[in-house]
């Protein structure tokens, strides 16, 4: 292991996909474009193709092959062929836990062992490919409370992994909106409109910004503004009130939610299925988030 394997590792376990043949095996990175444009109206296609050039200089070394990309206008593609045999290969393999789709990937136990800077590679990997910071990703609305977000899609052991991968390297979270009827249709709003199943949507993890700046992107754009935006953060908040993990806050009683149909649902993990939660951090807790 080293911060590039780590840094590759995160890509792939953030939006990647592995398709295995019977002799070689294609490696495919989706890097979104959230937006097509930057808060400041710059072209985000302009700057994730700059950005390539860096990854690229990173990766390629490390797996000793060309990536290619293609670009369209909701996501730019990076990919990689490599025999099966080959131990960078098995390696990728090993780590991610033989999942085909990096929503069906599970990250091995080896990588809570790896040095803290790899830790660090590989969060930053997974946020070049989920992650995303603009002017409007306030807490509460509250000016100057900028916050990173990271979306893991429909994967509930991959979103508890990346929260202890976090801890461990001391970024605290400020909030996970878990895809969870408590928290995605708390109000039921959705279900007594018919939408029995909106609830089921992407976990997002939600870093205040200057908390998120040890990990930080290598997408340019992103990390462009995550600098504009901490140093906005800083001046309306402590650093103090933003390294905070949960379980050193005061504990406030949160709104009651309604009961939801949805708690009972089947793809839930055994652990929450059927409970019903306020906050939160109860549900995190229950699924292994905690100090």
């Amino acid at each position: 292991m080293n911060p590039e394997m780590a840094y590759l590792l995160g890509m792939i376990l953030g939006n990647g996909e592995i398709q295995q043949g019977t002799n070689e095996t294609v490696v495919t990175i989706d890097i979104p474009h959230k937006n097509l444009y930057t808060d400041d109206e710059k072209d985000v296609r302009v700057y994730v193709k700059a950005s390539l050039v860096d990854i690229r200089q990173i990766l390629e070394p490390l797996i000793g092959t060309d990536i290619t990309y293609t670009q369209g206008r909701k996501s730019t593609s990076i990919s990689f062929k490599k025999p099966n045999a080959e131990y960078v290969m098995r390696q990728i393999l090993h780590y991610v836990g033989n999942g085909s789709r990096h929503a069906y990937m599970e990250m091995n136990e080896d990588l809570f062992n790896i040095t803290m800077d790899e830790k660090k590679a590989l969060l930053r990997g997974m946020a070049d490919v989920t992650g995303y910071i603009r002017r409007s990703n306030l807490a509460f609305g509250v000016k100057g409370s900028h916050r990173v977000y990271i979306e893991i899609p429909c994967n509930w052991k991959m979103v508890i992994d990346v929260a202890n991968l976090l801890k461990d390297v001391d970024v605290p979270i400020q909030n996970i909106d878990f895809g969870h009827p408590n928290f995605r249709d708390s109000n039921l709003k959705k279900y007594n409109a018919g939408q029995k199943l909106y609830w089921k949507k992407e976990h997002q993890i939600k870093i205040y910004a200057n908390e998120f700046l040890p990990i930080g992107f290598n997408i340019s754009h992103k990390q462009e503004a995550l600098e504009k935006y901490s140093r906005e953060l800083l001046n309306y908040m402590n650093p103090e009130m933003t390294h905070k993990f949960y379980w050193e806050k005061n504990v406030r009683t949160g709104k009651i939610k309604p009961l939801h149909p949805g708690e009972n649902d089947n793809s839930l993990p055994i652990e929450i299925r059927g409970k019903h939660y306020n906050s939160w951090t109860e549900l995190a807790k229950d699924l292994g988030y905690y100090e």
